[in-house]
């Protein structure tokens, strides 16, 4: 079954301004509440509080079905579980905002509780051997100058790595910054230090002239001239697994680990946590200080330094 008006709200999310990527998130997401309720037969007209009650626990089990009427893999976590309920209450609120009847308010929609978790970031040297690691073990020299550019590049700039797979060459200046447009179409520069800018330079270079407009490409083949072309997200995730593994790095690193270490590790060194915010797109800086909080240094570095008794 559809919702009523469904596609009226993917219009206004469009007609907002939303990306293609959330509208797509949006949709996915409200998929999974009408799975839910064709499951239990109910028609929407009839939905109330308990009934919301119920789709929570439906989240929760495992007995749910995807939007591609699929059963659910695995739990899913409290975020991914507050993302499908915070739609949920957008499309309901869109209701409301219409004029359309609304069988329940947006705010009986209550997220669930989140574990507070303490992140724990590596070791600055732990994240350069991750880095440098590419050189060590691809033998492909294409390859290993690629993925080594890539690391470099994010480390440098704290871009997310959608930003990354999606950069292309005419978004760099001759100073190394780099033009964002990132998540929610906010613009922002990030950029690269003068490691990072050596090492895309002779990564230029080795690619030579490119059809594809995506600075990254594949090289599967040395066919690197297919229009449109660009490195997936999957590739470079399961290449630092990789990395990490062989490196012998228990604490887990990731993409997403080097862009919490770049915030980490400039909070550190004294940055001030809105310029921070700046370079990691945050709308909220809530959001920013928690990349910092995770740094056990700075919290211990700060005691130290600002304690009334510290002499």
């Amino acid at each position: 079954m559809q919702l009523p008006y469904f596609d009226d709200y993917l219009l206004s999310l469009k007609s907002n301004n939303y990306s293609d990527e959330t509208i797509y998130n949006y949709e996915r997401d409200i998929g999974v509440f009408e799975n839910f309720l064709s499951d239990i037969k109910a028609d929407f007209d009839t939905i109330d509080k308990k009934t919301i009650l119920n789709y929570k626990a439906y989240l929760i089990s495992q007995d749910r079905m995807t939007p591609k009427t699929e059963k659910g893999a695995k739990r899913l976590s409290a975020f991914s579980i507050n993302r499908m309920l915070s739609a949920l209450r957008s499309y309901f609120k869109f209701l409301i905002n219409m004029d359309y009847k609304s069988p329940v308010s947006p705010t009986s929609i209550e997220l669930v509780k989140t574990d507070k978790k303490h992140f724990r970031i590596s070791e600055f040297e732990e994240v350069v051997k991750l880095i440098e690691s590419p050189d060590k073990f691809e033998k492909n020299k294409f390859v290993s100058l690629r993925n080594r550019t890539m690391l470099e590049t994010l480390f440098s700039t704290g871009m997310r790595i959608s930003e990354l797979v999606n950069l292309r060459k005419e978004q760099i200046d001759k100073t190394g910054r780099i033009f964002i447009k990132g998540k929610g179409k906010k613009e922002r520069f990030v950029y690269l230090t003068p490691r990072a800018q050596k090492y895309l330079k002779d990564y230029i270079e080795l690619r030579g002239e490119s059809d594809s407009p995506y600075l990254f490409v594949p090289s599967s083949g040395r066919n690197i001239h297919d229009k449109d072309r660009k490195i997936s997200p999957n590739y470079l995730q399961e290449k630092v697994k990789k990395y990490r593994e062989l490196l012998g790095i228990n604490l887990r690193l990731s993409c997403h680990s080097i862009r919490h270490a770049f915030a980490t590790y400039l909070a550190e060194k004294g940055a001030n946590p809105a310029a921070i915010q700046v370079l990691l797109g945050h709308e909220s800086l809530d959001t920013t200080t928690r990349y910092i909080n995770t740094s056990d240094k700075y919290a211990e570095s700060t005691h130290h330094k600002f304690h009334p008794l510290k002499d």
